[in-house]
């Protein structure tokens, strides 16, 4: 069995003072849920802070974003060995960075194997935009994203892939459960396809766009789906601890 795991993307929300306010309610609220990996993703400004509040929870850190070189003259970026030892998960390849700041598979790429190599589990994020899918592109797409994510990888410890169709993030227009679920198997075996059924098996792919308590269940009981990377509703404990409650309760891990 797969655990289920919710990761909250807090984008470029909260201040430090409003950062130690969200961490300390989800500390009460999502006390006590188990069977599921709880994952937070705050602002880097917050990410020291948040490793300290959150010991001795189960609630683990990651972070949006990195750059794939250890370090140098690399002005606003934080690297792979910066986050190593402060936070266990990193995103990668999310469609805001995509499309707001050019990055292309070659680049996902590239920090998927820096991540990876310093101990990082990479959230990799794939997915179509609105056009591309109007245009039958959908598997298209995401076959070239997973393929050109993960090229030249030996092994894939800890990744997770996040399907998140690009037309359905933020606009509050989700995907179906039956249409995510379809592309998450076409992941599952590509990922087969490239490094056999064991690690496709293991793999664990999540559900983003417009993902809030009122839709959670209507993801989470799909066969290949394995959580959800949230978004706005990450932003509010009780929406956020709904989530993960009730994906524990569905799992039934």
């Amino acid at each position: 069995m797969r655990t289920p795991i919710i990761a909250g993307n807090w984008k470029m929300n909260t201040t430090l003072p409003e950062a130690r306010s969200l961490i300390e309610e989800l500390r009460k609220t999502l006390k006590g849920i188990k069977g599921v990996e709880k994952v937070i993703c705050p602002p880097f400004i917050s990410l020291a802070l948040a490793r300290e509040l959150l010991e001795g929870t189960d609630i683990k850190l990651g972070a949006q974003n990195m750059y794939f070189e250890e370090r140098g003259a690399y002005t606003g970026e934080i690297s792979p060995s910066m986050l190593s030892g402060l936070c266990e998960y990193v995103i990668l390849g999310h469609s805001e960075r995509r499309g707001y700041f050019g990055e292309d598979d070659k680049l996902v790429n590239k920090k998927v194997k820096a991540a990876i190599s310093f101990g990082l589990k990479p959230i990799l994020c794939v997915g179509e935009r609105l056009e591309e899918r109007d245009a039958g592109q959908t598997e298209e797409v995401v076959t070239r994203q997973v393929r050109e994510g993960l090229r030249d990888l030996d092994s894939l410890p800890g990744l997770v892939i996040a399907y998140e169709p690009v037309w359905a993030i933020g606009t509050g227009r989700p995907a179906t459960g039956e249409e995510a679920n379809r592309v998450s198997r076409l992941i599952r075996g590509l990922v087969a396809e490239l490094y056999g059924d064991t690690v496709a098996g293991e793999l664990r792919i999540q559900y983003g766009g417009s993902v809030t308590k009122a839709n959670i269940a209507e993801f989470i009981s799909q066969p290949e789906i394995d959580g959800a990377l949230v978004g706005g509703a990450s932003l509010k404990a009780e929406e956020f601890s709904s989530i993960i409650e009730q994906t524990a309760r569905i799992k039934g891990q």
